[in-house]
């Protein structure tokens, strides 16, 4: 007879931490477990959890084994339970993992995700934890099977890897020599998620302007941009992260002169003392930054940009520090990431002198905080009064329900929250709003329409491929999808996605 346990499908679920990078990578992770047969879980313990890591900051680790340790106690409650480590802190610690949580069943790296149902499946026939880490990647990612968590936008992988040499950053050694993606392959997944009803695309890369350094040319990343504006249906581009550096006029000309790139770019500052710049060794120096913002918003006056910064690299002074603080205003930033250094073993920075104290990068990451936050409010005060082009999210804000508000992001990624009110009919996500500012605060816009007015909708492919999705899932096939439904997994291109929004965890006090 048949165990009932090994007849049913296996539910999953996968739990991220870092970047754009990592949100993808998982996407693949889901789309190679639902390939290999497992489902999502949607209520219950799942029967496998995925830990997708993160190795860029200290507390990464302290966050691994914690949320470790509360799993071994659910694992000995479940039968069959299996835990997998995989990402950049797998790849770091490799064999450590084992030795702390000698529970995990799976540890897996950066380079070998779509392993991830075969060392499942082995370390459950062998009854003993596998452990696999490649030092090179053994196929592309982008050829793995992926299951996207938005209807109406995708990322798209054009470069995996990094050749910077930052002495901070440890995801080089992570993740590798940078490996470029032929154009033609790009453009036929933008092409295969706008068919499947996206109507937004993020370009990702650990440093998308260097793109064609494997093929020999150095406009390729501007090229790639002016070709996304020739696929029909595609409404909004974006990219993720430049390095200023590497940041030339074409790709400004480019995004100025492409009408579905949007006016919005995010580039990492990390420092304005261009002596720590110097010693992280980011190859730029503030004026040369400071330029490139002159030049883009001379081109797009409207462009919103936001940056990555660190407070507290080994060495920094007060005076390096005010530097920092310079160039953020007159950078006019319209929100920041902001950082505490803090050392990663095997990074230069790790054994450099000087290392600064933990409550001298507090009192400053806290001086740093207050000037963005009243930065980005002067920013988004500007935008009272002007009507937006808002692209409708499934959810943004945390307090939707109380104030029983819509969100979405403006063209420049603003977050904006909208009510409906009385009478006028409700979007779907990946719909358009029309949308007046009324209301502005440092994180966000309110664009709220008195009582009796309607909402100005554009209804779009987005929006239907929401309505083919939610009737799928709820086993209720609609005219528009009973024949042509998408499938929930893709063998080798996207087909659902999350928000385009950098990711990081507010909860940790770094940001």
């Amino acid at each position: 007879m048949i165990d009932e346990k090994l007849a049913s499908p296996r539910s999953y679920e996968v739990r991220t931490y870092g970047c754009q990078m990592n949100v993808h990578d998982s996407e693949r992770l889901s789309g190679s477990l639902e390939a290999a047969g497992y489902i999502r879980a949607t209520e219950g313990q799942a029967d496998v959890v995925v830990i997708n890591t993160c190795a860029v900051r200290e507390n990464a680790d302290n966050k691994l084994y914690g949320n470790l340790g509360m799993l071994a106690s659910v694992k000995k409650e479940h039968d069959g339970m299996q835990i997998a480590v995989g990402g950049c802190l797998a790849q770091k610690d490799q064999g450590v993992i084992l030795e702390k949580a000698p529970w995990v069943d799976v540890v897996f790296g950066t380079h070998n995700m779509g392993s991830l149902p075969t060392l499942l499946e082995r370390a459950r026939h062998n009854e003993e934890a596998q452990l696999e880490i490649l030092e090179s990647l053994d196929v592309f990612p982008s050829t793995l099977p992926t299951r996207r968590e938005s209807t109406h936008s995708a990322w798209v992988s054009i470069s995996v890897g990094c050749n910077n040499t930052c002495t901070f950053c440890i995801v080089p050694t992570l993740r590798g020599k940078e490996k470029d993606r032929r154009p033609g392959e790009i453009l036929a997944e933008v092409q295969a998620v706008v068919d499947d009803g996206a109507t937004e695309v993020t370009l990702l890369g650990q440093n998308v302007n260097s793109y064609g350094v494997e093929f020999g040319d150095r406009q390729a990343f501007s090229k790639l941009l002016r070709a996304t504006g020739s696929i029909e249906g595609l409404e909004r581009v974006r990219f993720t992260s430049p390095h200023p550096a590497a940041f030339t006029d074409d790709v400004i000309d480019a995004m100025a002169e492409t009408p579905n790139v949007m006016p919005q770019l995010h580039m990492p500052l990390q420092s304005g003392s261009d002596r720590i710049l110097k010693a992280m060794r980011r190859s730029y120096r503030s004026t040369k930054f400071l330029g490139i913002l002159e030049r883009v918003r001379a081109q797009m006056p409207d462009a919103a940009i936001t940056t990555d910064i660190i407070v507290g690299f080994p060495g920094e002074t007060e005076e390096d520090f005010q530097e920092t603080l310079r160039v953020v205003e007159e950078s006019r930033f319209a929100s920041a990431f902001t950082f505490q250094y803090s050392i990663r073993p095997g990074t230069p920075a790790a054994t450099m002198d000087n290392q600064i104290p933990k409550e001298v990068v507090q009192e400053r990451y806290e001086r740093l905080a207050a000037l963005q936050d009243r930065i980005s409010r002067e920013e988004n005060d500007k935008q009272i009064g002007r009507t937006l082009q808002v692209m409708v999210t499934a959810t943004e804000g945390r307090k939707q329900a109380e104030t029983a508000r819509l969100s979405g992001r403006a063209e420049d990624s603003r977050l904006v929250h909208f009510n409906v009110p009385e009478g006028s009919a409700t979007p779907r996500p990946g719909d358009v709003v029309t949308l007046t500012v009324t209301e502005a605060a440092a994180f966000h816009l309110v664009a709220d329409t008195p009582a009796g007015g309607k909402l100005n909708i554009r209804r779009t492919r987005a929006g239907d491929a929401w309505d083919r999705a939610e009737a799928a899932s709820c086993g209720v096939p609609s005219a528009a999808s009973a024949g042509d439904a998408a499938p929930k997994v893709s063998l080798g291109l996207p087909t659902i996605r999350v928000a385009t929004t950098p990711i990081y965890d507010p909860s940790d006090s770094l940001r």
